[in-house]
C-alpha cells in the first residue's frame, strides 16, 4: 500500500502518520496569483524567475515511486529534488520543442506566401511561363558513389545494358549520394579500375 510522505519542518518521513504542517502556502491546491508576488525570487535552478517554491502534492503508482527512490538513490538526492529536476527538464523541453515547431510553422508560412505571390504574378504578368525543359535522360550511372555486391532473391534487368538476370545470380546495388535513387546492374555494367 502506498503511503503518501509526511512533512515536518521541511523534512520528509514516509513512516510518520502525523499530518504536514499548516502552511498557508502548502495548503491545497498552487495557485498562480501568489507566484508573481515577488519578481527577484528563482527555483532552486534558478531556470524560472519570478516563482516562489510551492509544495505539490500528488499520489503516484508504487512502480513509478520505487523507480523514482532508486533514481534518487542513485544520484544521492533526495526524492523531491529528483522529481523537481525532471519535471523542470520535462518543462524545458516542451518549451523547446514548442520553439523550435513554432519556427517550423513560421518557415513553411514564409514559404507558402512566397509561393502564393509568385502565383499571382505569374497569372496576372501577359508574359506565358517558360515551357519546362525535355532534357535528355541522364545515364543511369551519373552520380554513382560506390557499387554493393549482392545475390538477386528475384529476376531483374541490368540498368545499364537491360540484360535480363536469373534469381540467384550476381549483380551490384548502385550507391548514389541523392536520397530514395537506387540501381541494380550486371557485374559487366560495373567501370573496372585503369
Amino acid at each position: 500500500m502506498y503511503h503518501a510522505p509526511c512533512y515536518k519542518g521541511g523534512v520528509t518521513n514516509a513512516n510518520d502518520s502525523s499530518p504536514p504542517p499548516s502552511d498557508p502556502e502548502s495548503d491545497g491546491p498552487v495557485n498562480d496569483e501568489s507566484d508573481t508576488d515577488d519578481a527577484s525570487s528563482t527555483s532552486p535552478g534558478g531556470a524560472r524567475p519570478g516563482r516562489k517554491e510551492r509544495v505539490l502534492h500528488t499520489r503516484v503508482p508504487a512502480v513509478l515511486e520505487s523507480e523514482l527512490k532508486r533514481l534518487a538513490t542513485s544520484w544521492r538526492m533526495p526524492v523531491s529534488n529528483v522529481v523537481r529536476a525532471l519535471l523542470e527538464d520535462a518543462l524545458d523541453a516542451v518549451d523547446s520543442v514548442g520553439t523550435r515547431a513554432e519556427g517550423e510553422l513560421r518557415g513553411a508560412a514564409e514559404l507558402l506566401r512566397n509561393q502564393r505571390q509568385s502565383l499571382r504574378q505569374r497569372a496576372h504578368s501577359d508574359v506565358p511561363p517558360a515551357p519546362e525543359s525535355q532534357d535528355a535522360p541522364r545515364p543511369p550511372l551519373e552520380g554513382a558513389v560506390g557499387f554493393t555486391p549482392m545475390v538477386l532473391a528475384h529476376a531483374t534487368t541490368c540498368a545499364v545494358t537491360g540484360r535480363a538476370m536469373a534469381a540467384g545470380s550476381q549483380a551490384f546495388l548502385v550507391l548514389f549520394t541523392e536520397a530514395g535513387r537506387s540501381a541494380i546492374v550486371s557485374p559487366e555494367a560495373v567501370p573496372q579500375p585503369g
